[in-house]
């Protein structure tokens, strides 16, 4: 029996998938290279400004797989830069939360902005039940993502 049209759908997506996935890591680089970033710090300001709140270090390293100690050097690289300040939590005075500057991401927002345009564009042919369904992928992938993070991370590394 032949392949069946879902399976050369299966295919096809798992293919256009690795691309996007790739191009999308190649496009995040370019982005730091022209904010004279690291790849790590730009994805770590757009997790901050995604938030609808400040974010502990530790929360930072849980949401980015670094360790607390690697966080805490990411961090540290985004204050002295000016994107971000450390404050004291109110509600637990032994927390440290980190809170991005407006100012400054509006340095990297003006990027993402200027860029946004063609983003844009490329949706503008979808209805809004399409919309809708890439919505709930991303959002299935982004969860469906971080679960198979942490099943890697707690696998030994192959030899």
């Amino acid at each position: 029996m032949t392949d069946s049209r879902r399976d050369r759908l299966y295919e096809e997506l798992s293919r256009e998938s690795r691309r996007y996935l790739a191009a999308y890591v190649l496009f995040n680089q370019a982005i730091a290279d022209h904010l004279g970033l690291h790849p790590t710090d730009v994805q770590c300001l757009s997790l901050l400004t995604a938030e609808p709140g400040p974010l502990t270090v530790k929360q930072i390293a849980d949401m980015t797989g670094l360790t607390t100690g690697s966080a805490t050097r990411l961090v540290d690289r985004l204050e002295r830069d000016g994107y971000v300040v450390r404050s004291p939590d109110r509600q637990d005075r032994r927390r440290v939360l980190v809170t991005p500057v407006p100012e400054r991401i509006a340095r990297v927002t003006a990027v993402w902005d200027d860029l946004g345009r063609s983003w844009q564009e490329l949706l503008d042919d979808h209805t809004e039940d399409e919309l809708e369904v890439i919505t709930r992928h991303m959002r299935r992938a982004h969860d469906l993502s971080h679960a198979q993070m942490r099943h890697l991370r707690s696998r030994p590394k192959p030899e």
